[in-house]
């Protein structure tokens, strides 16, 4: 599941709508919705995220924190870490190599390490992040 997925589900959940019944609203198909929440599907376009902000009467601060999750929502991510330090690339590496085995408690301690760290400008452009 993606973070977007999750929210898009609570959402549903919440609103007491079916999968079906949000797929057939939105004029998209039910397993294309059921692929995005469970994450085996990349990103959503722009346009449907209005959509399903639209949809749920989602606005300003809300709607921008949909539009965030989506962002962070694509399942398969590659970094680029040409450029960047050796230690970099064997981060990069070993959280490739060892994602899977992170339990809740792990991974929130390493977003909260990331959190602390103050953004640069563009700086997934810079960094290499390319989606598949």
């Amino acid at each position: 599941m993606t973070p977007f997925g999750e929210r898009v589900r609570s959402l549903r959940d919440a609103k007491g709508v079916t999968l079906k019944q949000m797929a057939t609203d939105l004029s998209i198909s039910s397993a294309y919705l059921s692929a995005l929440e469970h994450g085996k599907r990349g990103q959503p376009s722009p346009q449907l995220v209005r959509q399903i902000c639209a949809y749920f009467g989602i606005i300003w601060d809300e709607a921008e924190e949909l539009e965030r999750l989506a962002d962070l929502s694509h399942p398969r991510v590659t970094v680029d870490t040409a450029g960047l330090s050796a230690k970099a690339t064997e981060l990069a590496n070993r959280l490739s190599e060892r994602i899977g085995d992170l339990d809740e408690e792990r991974i929130d301690a390493i977003l909260a390490i990331l959190d602390a760290v103050p953004p640069k400008k563009c700086a997934r452009r810079r960094a290499g992040v390319r989606r598949r």
